[in-house]
């Protein structure tokens, strides 16, 4: 309707578009075009994507590198745009429904790797980051090495944690429930100087860090934040953000600020 042109996501592979055709002969419109140019459609698909052709790059490497590794990196690097993308929408009219639509995006393609997808689908153990595992040779070339450096990039800003402009803050736009705590528990955290900390958390809450510096989220009745420095005095505001001036504090890893604590509203 919109004049715009887009492969269909969820025909990914032969299969699905032959599903789609014999979907086609309950439409009174399609069921005869179906039938007639099957074929022909099946031929375009195969051209434009060249499923059977793609070996990833293990044709010209040396062993077992191939289409699982590549997976695991691409779709990280997927990931890292996608969030990229969400700190540039623009504010201003349909700026909310712009946002959803990517948050709704993001957790669709998330939903697709590692232990949140089911073997059945997958192929294989879902928590296997090898493209192949060869009886002779053991695990060979993990697609996990791609995939460790964009999570270590998608995994603080997934838990709220944004760095802009030299400041750090606070958006909850891709929280999840499930990423908070549901009892009580105390972690022991080693800081900057080297002591160690024993931090109590409660329900409705998560521990992260910055530069070994514990940020603690938690649920609350407003949002707002809290500093507390090595002195024992603390600094608070209702903005989720700590200021340059803070921020440059736990960059430097000066020992200054001792704890960051964002409360948001879910």
């Amino acid at each position: 309707m919109s004049g715009v042109c887009r492969f269909a996501p969820e025909l990914g592979d032969k299969s699905a578009l032959l599903n789609a055709l014999d979907n086609c002969a309950d439409h009174s419109a399609l069921a005869s075009l179906a039938v007639q140019h099957r074929a022909e459609t099946v031929a375009l698909y195969e051209e434009v994507f060249g499923h059977h052709s793609y070996t990833g790059r293990s044709s010209s490497m040396y062993a077992f590198e191939g289409i699982g590794s590549v997976y695991w990196h691409m779709v990280a690097k997927l990931l890292v745009g996608i969030q990229q993308t969400m700190g540039r929408v623009p504010g201003g009219e349909g700026a909310d429904e712009g946002h959803e639509r990517l948050t709704n995006l993001y957790w669709k393609i998330r939903a697709g790797m590692g232990p949140k997808k089911l073997a059945r689908s997958w192929g294989a153990i879902p928590t296997d980051p090898y493209s192949h595992s060869p009886a002779h040779a053991g695990a060979q070339q993990p697609g996990m090495t791609g995939f460790a450096k964009e999570e270590v990039l998608v995994r603080p800003l997934e838990l709220g944690l944004r760095v802009a402009d030299g400041v750090i803050a606070f958006d909850g736009s891709l929280l999840s429930p499930t990423d908070f705590l549901t009892d009580s528990t105390v972690v022991s955290f080693k800081h900057v100087s080297g002591a160690y900390e024993d931090i109590g958390l409660s329900p409705r809450s998560l521990l992260l860090s910055c530069c070994q510096v514990p940020v603690v989220v938690k649920v609350g009745s407003s949002q707002g934040t809290a500093v507390v420095l090595n002195d024992g005095s603390v600094v608070s505001t209702d903005e989720h953000s700590i200021g340059p001036e803070l921020s440059s504090e736990v960059f430097s890893r000066s020992g200054r600020v001792k704890r960051v604590e964002f409360t948001t509203v879910l």
